[in-house]
């Protein structure tokens, strides 16, 4: 499955880094892609592995705020 989610507070390559990383960690996401220009991050993962609030949570935890 495919979900984008509106990431705010990205503005470098340190932000794109940190998000990746965060959502790579987690198991069930197959690829993320993030778009600092939009603030918007790509994320493929299988939905029977995990869900959209546990990815919410991972990128909080990096200090960005997720959007609905």
């Amino acid at each position: 499955m495919e979900l984008t989610l509106n990431v705010q507070g990205m503005s470098c390559g340190h932000c794109k880094q940190a998000v990746q990383g965060a959502l790579k960690e987690l198991d069930g996401v197959a690829s993320v892609e993030v778009h600092l220009d939009s603030g918007k991050v790509d994320v493929t993962f299988d939905e029977d592995t995990i869900g959209k609030e546990e990815m919410k949570e991972a990128i909080e935890e990096q200090g960005y705020d997720v959007k609905s």
